[in-house]
């Protein structure tokens, strides 16, 4: 079936469906097509969250290989830490007075634990802030898979700078060695918090990371992935004598907690055998082995290609995908040592990639809808100064996207949204008959009332938006304009014709109606008659495009 008709079919279920499509073909091969705005629209959907008009135009003016080369690599400094929003509740005995409003409290280590609450907030909304003000790069978005991959709950950790310092791996590996990031995971207080590491002792063997580091981090479950029950035990035995310091919030190891005996591993590490120390560095070094043993399969660089593939292009992954797209990436992940950016590159440089098939072919997440929608429209928000209205703002777009089901920072379960790994729904699984209405709701929020806070009025200016459009006074470039942007399929000429005749037109058939409203609009702008003509009729034009099933996908 494909996207648009599951969408129709929530409201209005079909008695016949369609067979799914095939994905999308073309291969590894470096693309060499034209490079317009279509393509850039492409790559910005699917590297960013949404695709802004400045951006558009200022990747168009650059050639492919400048354009995809930026996207790739982050220049911009990392965003400054979450600040103090929140005024402590009267249940807290230690206020952190130490730490102004305003400023960070991610150094404030020590500080009452009845804080814990307000702070993951204020982190939370910390990172909608940086989806909406994100830099002309592939960063965010590719934390947030990592965050998928990697997933862990905050409320479950608890600790705010446990759950800040472990979204800092994520952002400071996000685009380097995979191999590399699953170390620093493995031994970050929050993962040891969200999977008991810090409780895994020589007495008390606890499996939960040894399993979920064969099982969903490095080699996945598909056919091919035969680890065993007693290699998760090995792997917990191997893990022992980890734990956190809470004074500095750094992990250690500690070897009178550590199994000092060897571990034997299954035929599927080729009956390896990790060593047991008993030095104070035993557990590095037994940590190390172990990985060079799991990285040594090939199901880790395939397993972590199929990821990336869901994420970026499709999630129906066929025996063609798998032998011309997946195992050539994957050898380029091997041959590349692990190292992440090689394989962005092929995948996201190749014919594959810009493939027709590939445009339109995914449900946005909530997180794309509601930031692509912010970062589109280019919705206004309070100077930086302000930092209790942004954050007010931002944990409002936070709660919309926590009803429709992703809540960042806080996945389902250890194994991430269910989007990308739940057969055969995958991105279907976002759409249903409780989240499509809160999708539409948010998008008629944004184009007619806007959402006010402490006396400013975040929405969509849709005449400051037009005016960007190549040529809003013509009905029928304007329309076409406005799909062209905002949809990934297009719809038909007789729906533009209808949109054109019954809303830009307010029922008329010469096109000299909207031009000329336009045009005095422009010239007039005081005159209250028009310009409320004007604005009208353009916000009942996006309204009715964005409820619309293809605005649903990217």
């Amino acid at each position: 079936m494909s996207r648009r008709k599951f969408i129709s079919q929530i409201i209005k279920p079909a008695s016949v469906q369609e067979a799914p499509p095939p994905p999308p073909g073309g291969g590894l091969t470096p693309y060499t097509g034209v490079w317009t705005t279509d393509q850039v629209i492409h790559m910005l959907k699917r590297t960013q969250f949404g695709a802004r008009p400045e951006d558009i135009q200022y990747f168009a003016a650059r050639t492919f290989s400048q354009a995809m080369d930026e996207i790739l690599q982050p220049t911009a400094p990392a965003p400054a830490p979450p600040v103090k929003d929140y005024v402590p509740s009267a249940n807290v005995l230690k206020p952190d007075t130490n730490v102004a409003a305003g400023t960070t409290w991610v150094n404030d280590i020590g500080a009452d634990g009845a804080l814990n609450g307000n702070r993951i907030l204020s982190f939370q909304k910390w990172w909608v802030g940086n989806l909406i003000n994100q830099d002309r790069s592939i960063r965010e978005k590719m934390i947030l898979f990592w965050h998928n991959h990697f997933a862990t709950e905050a409320d479950t950790i608890g600790n705010p700078i446990y759950v800040y310092r472990h979204h800092q791996v994520l952002r400071n590996n996000a685009l380097g060695n995979f191999k590399a990031l699953t170390r620093a995971i493995t031994l970050d207080p929050g993962m040891l918090v969200y999977l008991n590491g810090q409780l895994n002792t020589l007495n008390a063997p606890d499996e939960n990371y040894g399993r979920e580091l064969q099982e969903l981090f490095c080699c996945g479950k598909g056919p091919e992935s035969k680890y065993t029950e007693d290699d998760v035990k090995a792997a917990a035995r191997v893990l022992t004598g980890w734990r956190i310091n809470a004074s500095t919030a750094t992990s250690f190891f500690d070897i009178n907690r550590h199994d000092k005996s060897s571990k034997k591993f299954s035929s599927f590490y080729n009956n390896a055998t990790i060593a047991g120390r008993s030095s104070a560095t035993a557990g590095d070094l037994e940590l190390d082995d172990m990985l060079n043993m799991i990285f040594a399969t090939n199901e880790v660089s395939k397993y972590i290609c199929r990821r990336l593939y869901r994420w970026f292009i499709y999630y129906d992954i066929d025996a063609t995908v798998e032998a011309t797209i997946i195992t050539p990436l994957a050898n380029i992940f091997v041959q590349n040592n692990y190292e992440i950016l090689p394989v962005l590159q092929a995948l996201l440089k190749s014919e594959h990639f810009f493939n027709s098939l590939t445009v339109g072919c995914q449900i946005k997440s909530p997180i794309d809808l509601i930031v692509g929608l912010c970062r589109e429209f280019a919705i206004a928000l309070p100077p930086a100064s302000d930092y209790t209205t942004n954050y007010g703002i931002y944990n409002y777009f936070f709660n919309l996207a926590t009803g429709m089901q992703q809540r960042i920072g806080d996945p389902p379960d250890v194994s991430g949204w269910k989007a990308y790994y739940q057969e055969p729904q995958f991105y279907e699984v976002w759409i249903n008959s409780d989240t499509l209405p809160r999708r539409i709701q948010f998008s008629d929020i944004m184009i007619v009332n806007g959402y006010t806070l402490n006396g400013f009025v975040t929405k969509i200016n849709q005449v400051e938006w037009v005016k960007m459009l190549p040529k809003p006074a013509d009905p029928n470039e304007l329309i076409s304009d406005i799909t062209y942007r905002l949809l990934r399929i297009d719809i038909s000429a007789a729906s533009k014709q209808q949109l054109k005749r019954d809303i830009l037109l307010g029922g008329q058939s010469d096109d000299h109606y909207w031009t000329d409203a336009w045009n005095l609009y422009l010239s007039t702008p005081g005159n209250t008659n028009n310009t409320n003509t004007v604005r009208n009729r353009l916000r009942d034009l996006i309204k009715y495009i964005m409820n619309l099933p293809e605005y649903q996908l990217c």
